[in-house]
């Protein structure tokens, strides 16, 4: 790498947005940012349960770009929050489909982070006609093995202190299924019960996110309202594994053959383990693979903030 490491773009409001009725009793919240008419892009945050916020709007040169950005079935100003009801990963799959009808985009580029690399994975198979591009960070493929790594043991390794704060709300009695005692309390009638676990499961993905400390990325896990929607929409999603079978989307990863992308991941990602990363890369070739040193999950972390900038320039025919 040469230079100085890429920032965000500059702050921007949105010139459009909007509330989307999607069905079910869903209407979920948009917004449309950067130049109109240019170089369609989606953003997918993370979760499930996340929320978008205005820095990732600042991943995209907006001269350059036309992004819509939404909050997923349950999330962030979507309606009504922390809704469990007909909210899976094929309802969010053509939840995208009905943005992209909405905005009169042909093919777009498809970016989702995290569990965003999931969703965005999961739309870019279904629809692979539609999508120019796909940009993945902190690739999350939902199978058994890393959903056991986070919640039930090896992560606990690492962060053994912070592993009390996530077990401390379940009897030891339960926590041969962490995922399952969590989904007892996070939909559960007992008010205060929900909290204290929706704070503590919100918590343990705060502060394992990033490779040091950072208090500004952990503050928004800690708020009562935030913290329900999340842990209860993320528990959800992954009590049911995502509606996947095991091991789908590395199964299905031939479907992306034609689609130029790019595979970014942090050499010590802790949520989401990087082999699955290096799977993905194998079955994508056609993809580039960044395996960011020193950095964890979050995209903040400064070398994988370079990469996600330099990709969506490139992507956008703008050189580095």
């Amino acid at each position: 790498m040469t230079g100085s490491l890429r920032m965000l773009y500059p702050e921007i409001q949105p010139f459009d947005s909007g509330m989307l009725d999607v069905g079910d009793g869903h209407r979920i919240y948009w917004e449309r940012c950067g130049t109109k008419g240019a170089k369609p892009a989606v953003f997918l945050h993370g979760g499930p349960g996340g929320t978008i916020g205005p820095n990732h709007r600042r991943l995209f040169d907006p001269d350059l770009y036309d992004v819509i950005l939404f909050d997923q079935r349950g999330c962030g100003k979507s309606l009504p929050n922390a809704s469990l009801e007909a909210n899976t990963t094929w309802h969010l799959v053509e939840d995208i489909e009905r943005l992209r009808v909405m905005a009169r985009f042909g093919k777009w580029l498809v970016f989702g982070g995290s569990w965003g690399s999931t969703l965005a994975l999961a739309y870019a198979q279904t629809h692979p006609e539609r999508v120019s591009e796909l940009v993945v960070r902190g690739v999350y493929m939902l199978s058994k093995a890393e959903l056991d790594w986070y919640y039930q043991f090896g992560v606990s390794e690492m962060f053994p202190e912070k592993w009390e704060g996530f077990v401390a709300p379940i009897p030891e009695a339960e926590r041969g299924n962490m995922i399952s005692a969590y989904r007892k309390r996070l939909t559960g009638d007992d008010r205060a019960v929900q909290v204290e676990a929706a704070r503590a499961w919100s918590l343990w993905e705060g502060e394992t996110i990033t490779l040091m400390p950072d208090a500004e990325t952990t503050d928004p896990f800690t708020g009562d309202e935030y913290a329900v929607a999340f842990a209860r929409i993320e528990n959800h999603f992954f009590h049911h594994n995502g509606w996947l079978e095991e091991g789908q989307l590395l199964r299905d990863a031939g479907k992306l053959a034609d689609i130029p992308g790019a595979i970014i991941h942090g050499r010590y990602d802790m949520p989401c383990p990087a082999r699955f990363a290096w799977l993905l890369h194998k079955a994508w070739p056609k993809a580039g693979f960044y395996l960011i040193e020193g950095a964890g999950h979050a995209y903040s972390e400064p070398g994988i903030l370079d990469r996600l900038i330099r990709t969506t320039d490139a992507f956008a025919g703008k050189a580095s």
